[in-house]
């Protein structure tokens, strides 16, 4: 029977978050060791690719093509170089690739044709994959899973109301009708956020409410920690600190005791110390190589020296659900069905992505 909870609400998240940091640390610690071997990490490589040039004007993102940041943008990468990439992160400890692309949304057709084809090749080298491309529908997350898809990420990023303050070109709906469509098939669910936008706690306790609302909870939650990148609206924001992100993750790992809780961006500004206390909280995965998508990541030797000196060990691919099996293009049951989902476009305006724009007009 499943320990997970459906109901938290702000409040009892808050007073978790807030409670003295040992006492924390020891809850956290205790929920983590009953659901998960403590001395185990997953690891996961992230790869682009396809890198900028997206319409979206999330204040976070460098990929934006509407801001002026020193992203070099490309276009969709070809099997082989992916099937390559993967190699290369099977080698060093890596059990999962997750294959990010700077799209709005998926459009049915040739480039959707060759990440399917990325799928089934990655899945083949007993891999797990998984994929981020922006809103799907649920044929698109059907086709995904027959090719052998084994997660899809789409984050919430923050709390419902604080959405407004950070994206305009997209609802904070939009992102649950995706995971939901993703639920239709026999996809996992990845989906976090990041913390150090400018946002209350209590907008962090809202988007964990929202997680955990999720029935089931999404098997793996990604906590973020905002890298400020020149050209962004939020490029002058101050990082967050190790505590603020040590009691993000254990919150996560009380009220989401069945997830695997993922130290994403950020990690570069971390010590050793600093992430060893996260592992302890209960975050029991991470992104390895040197970088996430656009942003530095540390190197996947410094992450082994690491996990070599805390005595963790890298968990092997389908620990937690079995390997989906792989419909070849060929023998696929299931057509694209040339969709034009009408996403949401809600309008408003942000003051900080705006003056980003201008900006980047000025500087073109």
């Amino acid at each position: 029977m499943s320990d997970a909870r459906h109901n938290w609400t702000k409040d009892e998240i808050l007073a978790i978050y807030n409670k003295p940091l040992m006492e924390l640390l020891y809850e956290a610690a205790t929920v983590h060791r009953k659901h998960h071997d403590p001395n185990t990490v997953q690891v996961s490589t992230l790869l682009s690719i396809k890198t900028g040039g997206c319409p979206e004007d999330c204040g976070y993102c460098p990929q934006a093509a509407r801001y002026h940041t020193d992203i070099e943008g490309n276009d969709l990468m070809a099997v082989s170089q992916v099937k390559a990439q993967a190699l290369r992160a099977k080698a060093s400890g890596s059990s999962r690739v997750c294959m990010g692309a700077a799209w709005r949304n998926v459009k049915d057709g040739p480039e959707f044709e060759q990440v399917l084809e990325m799928v089934r090749t990655i899945n083949k080298l007993d891999m797990e994959v998984c994929c981020t491309l922006g809103m799907i529908t649920e044929n698109q997350a059907k086709r995904l899973a027959e090719a052998g898809l084994y997660a899809y990420n789409h984050n919430l990023d923050t709390s419902e109301d604080y959405y407004k303050d950070v994206i305009s070109t997209r609802a904070f709906e939009d992102r649950l009708d995706t995971i939901e469509n993703v639920r239709k098939s026999n996809v996992t669910v990845c989906s976090g956020g990041i913390i150090g936008m400018g946002e209350a706690l209590e907008d962090r306790a809202g988007m964990l409410v929202a997680l955990t609302s999720l029935n089931p909870q999404p098997e793996s939650v990604p906590i973020n920690a905002l890298v400020a990148v020149e050209g962004t609206p939020m490029e002058d924001i101050e990082p967050v600190s190790i505590w603020d992100m040590i009691r993000m993750v254990a919150t996560t790992r009380i009220v989401m005791p069945e997830t695997q809780v993922r130290l994403s961006a950020g990690r570069t500004e971390m010590s050793r110390e600093g992430q060893a206390m996260c592992f302890f909280a209960g975050a029991n995965s991470i992104f390895a190589g040197d970088k996430l998508l656009t942003t530095p990541n540390p190197d996947v030797n410094e992450d082994m020296a690491m996990f070599k000196m805390l005595g963790l060990n890298p968990q092997k691919p389908f620990t937690k659900v079995a390997q989906p099996k792989t419909v070849e293009a060929a023998d696929s049951q299931l057509q694209p069905l040339g969709e034009k989902p009408k996403w949401s476009r809600p309008g408003h305006t942000i003051e900080r992505n705006e003056n980003a724009k201008q900006k980047a007009k000025i500087v073109e």
